[in-house]
C-alpha cells in the first residue's frame, strides 16, 4: 500500500528517478521543467526543504512499497490560510484513482496539520485527467488561470474549501 510521506533529504534520489522516468509523460500535459531543473536538482530539492522548514510550503511524496516515488503532492505559497496545490503521478499508476485518493488525503492534512482553510489548483484546459482529479476531490472551478501560470496554456483555477461543515 503506497504511503504519503513528508518530503525529506533522503527522498532526493527517488524523486529524481521519478522525474526522469516520467519526464516525457509529464511533458505531454504540463510544461517540461527543462534540462536546468535536472542539472540543478540537488539545489532545488534543498530549496524545497528550506521552504518547508520555514513553513511557507509543505511537500509530500507518495512512496510505493518498494521505496519508489509514485507521485509528488505539493502545497505552496501559503498565505492567509490558503495555499496552492500541485501534483503529478507516475505514468504507470495514472488513471487508477491514485491521484484522487492522495489529493483527498492531502486536503485532510492541509487542514489538520497545516491549518489551511482553502486550497487552489490551476490546470490547463486540455488536461482533462487533472480536471477529473480535482473535481472528484471536491474542488470547483472558480475562474480562468493566467496562461503564464500554466506554461502558456489557457486554463482554469479550481478551489476547495477545507473548513469542516457542522
Amino acid at each position: 500500500m503506497p504511503e504519503l510521506k513528508r518530503l525529506h533529504a533522503g527522498h532526493a534520489p527517488a524523486v529524481l528517478a521519478f522525474e526522469l522516468t516520467n519526464r516525457a509523460y509529464f511533458a505531454a500535459s504540463v510544461s517540461d521543467r527543462g534540462d536546468e531543473y535536472y542539472d540543478q536538482f540537488t539545489d532545488r530539492h534543498s530549496a524545497l526543504l528550506a521552504e518547508q522548514e520555514a513553513g511557507i510550503g509543505a511537500f509530500y511524496v507518495l512512496v510505493g512499497e518498494d521505496g519508489s516515488v509514485l507521485g509528488r503532492f505539493n502545497l505552496y505559497d501559503f498565505e492567509d490560510g490558503t495555499a496552492e496545490l500541485g501534483y503529478r503521478v507516475a505514468q504507470h499508476v495514472a488513471s487508477r484513482g491514485v491521484a484522487t485518493a492522495t489529493v483527498r488525503e492531502l486536503c485532510r492534512l492541509a487542514a489538520a496539520r497545516h491549518g489551511l482553510r482553502t486550497l487552489r489548483a490551476a490546470t490547463a484546459r486540455d488536461n482533462a485527467a487533472s480536471q477529473r482529479v480535482l473535481i472528484k476531490a471536491g474542488f470547483v472551478p472558480v475562474g480562468p488561470a493566467d496562461p503564464a501560470h500554466l506554461g502558456g496554456k489557457p486554463g482554469t483555477w479550481y478551489q476547495r474549501d477545507l473548513v469542516l461543515r457542522q
